[in-house]
């Protein structure tokens, strides 16, 4: 039963989506993995979808699966580009990985229109400027 199995509580793990660059023309997004354990992840999987209304219409994207590997601690990681064109959509990604041969999931789900400005702060590790979740929770 689902009562009888471990809660395996992810801490110390953020997603986020950072600012790369910028011109006049257009601006440049990245979604990153942070580790900031004292330990390494292993067998890290990422999925990540968006989904909402656009237009008045349910719009969904395609699910991406990204097999990150092992995770050194106090290091990050790519996940994938992102386009500004889905900021208005909840943005989904869904992590799995391992430590000690125990598994870990937990998803992260930036809301429509909370990737703007005025939540941009400094990203630890990656040294630039975004929009987290996760960290400590």
């Amino acid at each position: 039963m689902k009562k009888d199995l471990p809660e395996n509580i992810v801490q110390n793990i953020t997603v986020a989506v950072v600012l790369e660059s910028e011109s006049p023309e257009s601006k440049v997004w990245n979604v990153y993995l942070i580790n900031e354990k004292n330990q390494d992840i292993q067998t890290v999987l990422v999925t990540s979808k968006g989904y909402g209304e656009k237009d008045g219409k349910h719009v969904q994207t395609t699910t991406l699966r990204h097999f990150i590997g092992n995770l050194d601690a106090h290091s990050f990681t790519k996940i994938e580009a992102i386009d500004e064109q889905v900021f208005g959509l909840t943005n989904e990604y869904w992590l799995s990985y391992y430590i000690d041969h125990i598994i870990y999931d937990k998803k992260y789900i930036f809301l429509p229109e909370s990737i703007v400005e005025g939540n941009l702060i400094l990203v630890p590790l990656v040294n630039k400027v975004g929009v987290i979740i996760g960290g400590m929770n």
